[in-house]
Parts: C-alpha cells; structure tokens; sequence
C-alpha cells in the first residue's frame, strides 16, 4: 500500500443538511460521472421528512443509478485499500468533536502522519488521526460504502459481497447493470 494517497478529483459539495448524507452521496455519484448535486438528491431522499430512512435511501438511491453499492470490511486497512484503488469510501462517522453522526467521503491517507484525508460538510480537506477516524467510525457502527460502476471491482473483492451487491441492483430496476458486474467477476477468476 502507498504511503500517501488522496483522490483530487472527488467533487466536493459543502452542506452540512441531513448530516451531510446528501453532500457525501453528491460527491460519490458525481465521481462516477452522474451530474449530481446535493439539492437534487432531496426529493428522491424524502427529505426533509425521511431523515430516519436516510441511510437506506442513499443506498437505493446509488443503485437505480445503476451502481453497485459494496459495503466494507469493518478495517481502517479496508477502507484505505479502496482508497489507494482510487475508489473513495463514503463512511458515517460519530467524532465527538461534532453533535452526532454524519456521513463522510474518505479520499486520501498518509500512514507517515497515520491520518485520513476526509470531504466533510463544509470541509473539503479536513484531516483526522487514524485513531480519531477509527474512533468515530466504531461509535458510528462501522458502516462504510463504495459506490462503483458494475465495471469497476473492488479492491481485494469479496466475491459473495459483490454478488450480493448486484442482485440488490438487480432488484432497484437495473437488471443490465447487475449482470455486467456479475460477468466482471466471473472473467477475473
């Protein structure tokens, strides 16, 4: 693994409404070349109102735009082996520097200063200790997402997870998009 990492070109979106869900979910569609801001993403998260839902929303939300939502090993090394594939990883994160939990884009690392490089609200580079991030990320249940495009296999896949992923793309109405990636995965064994 690289000793620094940090993925430039994640889109950053400042808006700490809904905390943060929309703005992280508008900067990980956004990378994957869907026009996207976080306004958009509003009504078709039920907010305001489906706050409660919010999590789950921004999941279906990715797949009826034909992506394969791959949650990750509970692991800091997960989530900065995705990194270093040049995949950012959206997290929901619980620091106790903040009033409660809020979603996150991990886009880079360096392990020398052992800190992770987070697209966070109105922070574009905001800067955590690995142990700060493992902290708030535990407090926080350890969910963590990426959002890939069927072509686009995770770092050290795991294959039943990405199956999985796909048959819940399948299920949101993109039915080609799941197929393409379980094809992807069969032509890398």
């Amino acid at each position: 693994m690289p000793e620094r990492v940090e993925l430039n070109g994640v889109p950053t979106f400042r808006s700490e409404a809904y905390l943060s869900g929309p703005s992280a979910l508008a900067s990980m569609l956004s990378q994957q070349g869907i026009v996207m801001t976080p306004g958009l993403l509003d009504k078709p998260l039920h907010l305001p109102g489906g706050e409660a839902d919010l999590e789950r929303n921004m999941q279906v939300l990715a797949r009826e735009y034909g992506l394969m939502v791959y949650p990750l090993d509970t692991q800091l090394t997960a989530v900065l082996a995705q990194v270093s594939a040049g995949y950012p990883v959206m997290a929901r994160i619980n620091p106790s520097m903040w009033s409660g939990t809020r979603y996150v884009v991990v886009v880079g690392f360096n392990q020398q200063k052992s800190t992770v490089l987070l697209r966070s609200g109105l922070e574009r580079r905001l800067l955590m200790s690995f142990s700060d991030f493992e902290s708030a990320w535990k407090s926080a249940g350890h969910w963590a997402i990426l959002t890939q495009r069927p072509s686009q296999l995770p770092a050290n896949v795991d294959a039943q997870r990405w199956r999985d992923a796909a048959n819940a793309t399948a299920q949101a109405g993109q039915e080609q998009a799941a197929a393409q990636a379980l094809k992807v995965l069969a032509e890398k064994k």
